[in-house]
């Protein structure tokens, strides 16, 4: 027999672990994983078996614990499987499950205390806890390329998160698989945190902002979920590269978030509006494309000095659902959007439509006011009323005035495996046959 094969052997029938130059082999053996981590040294590397292993467990120094993605760490359904209290930890290649199901305690795969900080929480299959991670006042931790999957037994918002961040400023939160659970991205009172590159699948919020100031949201996929990003309450956001896609009620929404940067995002498909904008100031929304929802961006509480260029509206029911008495300018620096129902000419060859463009007329305004309206939209009065305001724009009543429409919209590309993704949540999307009650802000009835 080969020498590693023998060393494997001798490894594996050790009763409590092997130790080597800072290496510890820990079977899986009831109390094995407590006494290792007790007598560990900072700097420790625990190599946990392949099989189940008992938790709860509390990690208090600098050690690793490596599942080598084999091992199993089982909670038994009370508290947080894992607790962290101490500084610069990883934990790593583990299925981690088994939390109990409180939420006064936030009961989770992983909880990081206010007393933790430098911890890193990578390569773990963490399924079926209440909560996936819990960062609860720990500061510059990473969370990346783990599988998080919530619980279904539940209303949607008595669920636990998938991740949960709390006062935890350094936060990174990259390259998830998140599904199942309420929110997918939790984030409260929390500033300098960067979630980006995460897949969110069969959820209430893909990401839900609170009180979240000087962050980033980029390059994160949300697929049929109640709604994708929910962004309040918070200034100075990045909100760059992001997709939804077959959601529910909402693609984007920005609540009492003012100075944001939000560009080059795609919402498709959204049963409901593309973008809310609510009482939101000072925003750059610049080259996104909202596409076949039924309102492509409801604007509306006083929002002002928002620059939005370089935009494609296509093929929403309406396009832009603004009520007021006043012009509101979107276009900037003589560059406006794309209007897929614009008839547009470009006789100089520019890019810019030779005239400008109103997405709403006096009728519209009627509708959202009267909805009974609609009976007689089919009626000769209906019809002169908008022949007129199109031949005499005079009579046209304040709202949305594109001064530079485009006339080529913006492509962002979608993969095949994520179009496939959208075309099974659209065919069979999964809040259908969920235990759920009305689980939108009640801000999207404005």
């Amino acid at each position: 027999m080969k020498r590693p094969v023998l060393l494997l052997v001798a490894m594996l029938i050790l009763p409590l672990h092997f130790a080597v130059a800072g290496q510890q082999w820990v079977p899986a053996q009831a109390g094995a994983l407590v006494t290792a981590i007790a007598g560990a040294n900072p700097g420790d590397v625990l190599l946990l078996a392949p099989g189940r292993h008992d938790g709860p467990v509390v990690l208090d120094r600098a050690i690793t614990l490596d599942g080598g993605g084999t091992a199993i760490l089982d909670g038994g359904e009370t508290g947080s499987v894992i607790t962290v209290t101490g500084t610069d930890i990883v934990i790593r290649g583990l299925e981690i499950t088994g939390s109990g199901s409180e939420h006064e305690t936030i009961d989770s795969g992983v909880q990081l205390l206010r007393s933790a900080a430098r911890i890193v929480v990578e390569d773990n299959r963490i399924l079926g806890n209440l909560y996936g991670v819990d960062i609860h006042g720990a500061t510059d931790s990473t969370v990346r390329n783990n599988t998080i999957v919530g619980r279904t037994g539940y209303r949607v918002n008595a669920r636990g998160n998938g991740v949960y961040v709390w006062n935890a400023p350094g936060t990174l939160v990259e390259n998830n698989d998140i599904r199942l659970g309420r929110d997918g991205i939790f984030v409260n009172t929390s500033n300098r945190g960067i979630f980006r590159g995460n897949l969110f699948r069969d959820l209430r919020f893909a990401v839900h902002y609170m009180y979240a100031n000087d962050s980033e949201v980029s390059g994160n996929i949300s697929i049929g979920n109640h709604l994708g990003y929910a962004l309040m309450f918070s200034n100075r956001i990045k909100v760059r590269g992001n997709m939804s896609l077959a959601d529910r009620d909402q693609g984007l929404m920005l609540n009492y978030a003012n100075n944001a940067d939000v560009s080059d995002n795609l919402v498709r498909g959204a049963g409901g509006k593309c973008a809310f904008i609510y009482n939101a100031h000072r925003n750059l929304i610049n080259g996104n494309r909202f596409e076949g929802c039924a309102i492509g961006i409801h604007f509306t509480a006083g929002s002002e000095r928002n620059a939005l260029t370089g935009n494609a509206f296509i093929g929403n029911q309406t396009q832009v659902k603004y009520v007021g008495t006043r012009d509101v300018e979107w276009s900037f620096d003589n560059r406006g959007n794309f209007w897929s129902d614009h008839p547009a000419f470009d006789l100089d060859g520019d890019g810019i439509a030779d005239g400008r463009f109103r997405p709403n007329d006096l009728m519209d305004h009627i509708l959202w006011s009267q909805p009974a309206a609609g009976l007689l939209l089919g009626s000769p009065a209906v019809q002169l009323i908008r022949w007129s305001q199109a031949h005499f724009p005079a009579t046209l009543p304040g709202g949305v005035l594109d001064s530079f429409p485009l006339t080529r919209a913006v492509e962002i590309k979608v993969s095949k495996e994520i179009t496939a993704m959208e075309a099974e949540a659209r065919a069979r999307p999964a809040w259908l046959h969920e235990r759920f009650e009305d689980v939108s802000d009640p801000l999207t009835s404005h």
